[in-house]
């Protein structure tokens, strides 16, 4: 894993300006470059322990960042989509359908099979007159013989818009 680890490190560093993290297979985060780390510090109040923090708590929690989500309708279903879909072979194990039975209303907890498949999603961030918007891709690690390594996912954001690419987090 410390091979792995390095390798994380310096894909973190290289996408600086721009925000980046590392999640388990739960969503858990693991890593965050200084720009991840800023970001939320600014739309929360304080940086996401990284130790604790979960990506689908923190987008779902009305405390969190859930309210400064501008475009939250176009955001919460493809997320929640992709949560399903991400989930190995497509079958949420116990620990993801705990954190969806927390997070989720209901309706939500379920794959829906006929919503389409986003492959990208969009989401602008707004507080305190700062709007920046992103999309972002997931880069998998590993191989399938490799099984702690094949469960971290690195997010990168890309700027979506102008403004976005020109502000930084620091």
């Amino acid at each position: 894993m410390a091979t792995i680890r390095a390798a994380l490190d310096r894909v973190l560093a290289h996408h600086e300006p721009y925000p980046a993290v590392v999640m388990d297979r739960h969503w858990n985060l693991t890593q965050a470059n200084r720009s991840a780390e800023v970001m939320f510090a600014r739309l929360r109040g304080t940086p996401p322990a990284t130790a604790s923090a979960n990506v689908i708590r923190l987008m779902f929690d009305p405390r969190e960042l859930r309210p400064h989500v501008a475009n939250w309708d176009e955001v919460a279903p493809a997320l929640i989509q992709r949560v399903h879909r991400e989930a190995v072979g497509g079958i949420p194990d116990a620990t993801t359908r705990a954190l969806l039975e927390e997070v989720l209303p209901p309706g939500w907890r379920e794959l829906d099979r006929t919503a389409p498949l986003v492959p990208v999603i969009p989401v602008t961030f707004a507080k305190d007159g700062l709007t920046v918007s992103y999309f972002s891709m997931i880069t998998t690690v590993g191989t399938p013989q490799d099984i702690t390594a094949q469960e971290l996912r690195v997010e990168s954001f890309y700027p979506a818009d102008r403004e976005t690419e020109r502000h930084r987090w620091t």
